[in-house]
This record gives C-alpha cells, structure tokens and sequence, in this order.
C-alpha cells in the first residue's frame, strides 16, 4: 500500500494531518484529528496537492476545541467515518458528536482495507488522549503521538522503532515560564497530563528510535519557536519535519525503512544529559 503524512496545520489554534493511502478503495485521506474548520482543511488539503481525494476516515486523538472543530457536525460527509476512543463518549454524547453515526475503539481497529490503527490511552487532563501506532499492508509503520503529557515508558514501546515519527513538541521551558500565562495554565502544561516540551519530544523519540522520519507536531506559537524545537533534537541521524500552524508540510513517504535508527542504548543517567549528549 502507497501512503503519505502531509501535516496540514498543527498548533494550538488547530490540528489536522492527512494520511494518504491509494488500497483497495482506491486513493483518499484519512484525517488525523479534524480540529480546523471544514473550510480551512479543504482549502489545506488543495494547497497541499490533495484537494480531489475524498476522506475516508477521521480519527481523534481527543475533543479538545484544536482537535475536533465542530463545524464537522454538519459538514462531514455521510461516508466518512468518524472515530474516537471509548474514554470520550460520554463527551461526545453532550457535545453531539454522537449524534451522526460515529466508531468507539478501545483496541486496535481497521478504518480502511489494509490499515490497521493500534491506540494506547495516554494522560491528559481528565480524560486522557489516544496516540496511534499505524500499520499499513506491506509492513510500513506511523507513530502518531500529541499533547500525551508525559514521556512515558508505555508510550515509547508502543512506537518503538517506527518508520515515521509523528510527535508533539510543544513548548521551550524558559519561554513557557517567561510567558506572563495564568499560574494555573502553566501547571497544567507543564504538569504531567498536559504537553510535551522539545528537550521531553527528543528524550522521547531517542527512545522509540523510528528508522526513517521524526516530524515535530503542535509548536506553541507562544512558547515555542522552530529554532528552539529543532535545537533540541540537535544531532539526531534522521530527518526532520517541523509543522506549521499555517501552511501544509511536504508529504513524507511511509515506507519500510529497515533497521532501526543506530542510536546508543538509553541509560537512566543519560536522560538528565544535554541533548547534544543525547544525540551524539
């Protein structure tokens, strides 16, 4: 199977990545998270080159307002299935969601012929967030991992060794510190159950160690600057994709990329090491 990862638009004002897949029902998008306006990420996905393929299937990582805009509750089509974890329904039940036919998934699920979607509940404020390990026909991997709250050991085996890496990298610490933000919002970032910061992204890729692609989602335009996000995977073997809050990113190839990255073993005294340390 021929698939693709072309991040439309990632920050806080809104999240959306298309995978696109040519199977058995032939080429489409599947969103991951539909947190823009239906009218946003149809005028994204024509930037990006994809604007003819139909959607097949949306899948949500959590209804936060970025990632889930609810203009698609009339503006889905009939044929695009719509999926979330279990964990939100009763969420989804208040907010309507649930009114149009919709998919709740615990354990790992099909979307479309030759896709297969294998969810882990990750902390996130009250009801958590799903990442996603994807496998498509013929063996290529995409870890899709946002707003997870904490580097954690469960995470990093989910997605280990990964073909490509989707992953949040969300705030520069100095910078969320320096940010004059409520006491409260910046406990809640920086918690445990709220987001990832860059030097946390790098500690944790280093230890999924994907073998193709890193791609850094969710930049803090407040917090965060590509620079700042990039200077913390400094060193790192793969390359890299840094999203936009505005503009579509080049589409990055999912394909079976052999042995995993060649990176040192991480020690537990390693993880309090520079990044550079990491890296090198």
């Amino acid at each position: 199977m021929n698939a693709a990862l072309c991040v439309l638009a990632s920050s806080s004002g809104g999240n959306c990545s298309a995978l696109m897949v040519d199977g058995a029902d032939g080429p489409g998008v599947i969103l991951l998270d539909a947190g823009l306006s239906p009218r946003r990420t149809r005028t994204l996905l024509h930037q990006a080159g994809l604007g003819e393929l139909p959607i097949h299937a949306m899948i949500l990582t959590h209804l936060d307002a970025d990632h889930w805009n609810v203009g698609w509750l009339q503006a889905r089509p009939d044929a695009t299935r719509l999926f979330m974890h279990r964990r939100h329904r009763g969420r989804a039940t208040r907010e309507g969601i649930l009114h149009r036919p919709s998919e709740l998934f615990e354990e790992a699920f099909s979307p479309l012929p030759g896709v297969v979607v294998s969810p882990l509940l990750c902390s996130h404020d009250e009801l958590g967030v799903a990442a996603f390990r994807i496998t498509l026909e013929g063996g290529a991997t995409l870890g899709y991992a946002t707003d997870v709250g904490r580097p954690s050991d469960e995470l990093a085996s989910h997605l280990s060794g990964v073909d490509v890496l989707a992953l949040e990298s969300n705030y520069c610490p100095v910078m969320q510190q320096a940010s004059g933000r409520p006491a409260y919002l910046v406990r809640r970032i920086m918690g445990g159950g709220g987001h990832l910061s860059n030097q946390q992204a790098a500690e944790l890729a280093f230890r999924i160690a994907p073998r193709g692609h890193i791609v850094l989602l969710h930049l803090s335009r407040q917090c965060n600057t590509p620079d700042a996000a990039r200077a913390a995977f400094d060193g790192c073997p793969l390359p890299l994709s840094i999203s936009r809050h505005d503009t579509p990113t080049d589409h990055i190839p999912l394909v079976t990329s052999g042995e995993p990255a060649r990176l040192p073993v991480v020690r537990p005294a390693a993880r309090a090491m520079s990044q550079a340390t990491l890296w090198g």
